[in-house]
């Protein structure tokens, strides 16, 4: 029996491109739309989880916050 994780992505869009990043493990990929990113995601954090283990992790706190823009 294979024991599962959730962890966290974070996506946004660079020019042409969805950039996804798993918070938790440092992992990036990318991909043509959010759904190829997060698949890419999730196949190179498992590639890298067999590689490098990784323990128990305490939740992820996800917040926003705003600043002054300077031009």
């Amino acid at each position: 029996m294979t024991k599962q994780k959730t962890y966290t992505a974070s996506i946004h869009k660079e020019g042409e491109i969805y950039v996804a990043t798993c918070v938790e493990v440092g992992t990036i990929s990318q991909g043509y739309s959010i759904e190829e990113a997060l698949l890419n995601l999730k196949e190179a954090t498992e590639l890298y989880l067999e590689e490098f283990p990784q323990g128990d992790f305490s939740p992820t706190f996800i917040t926003t916050f705003s600043t002054e823009l300077y031009a």
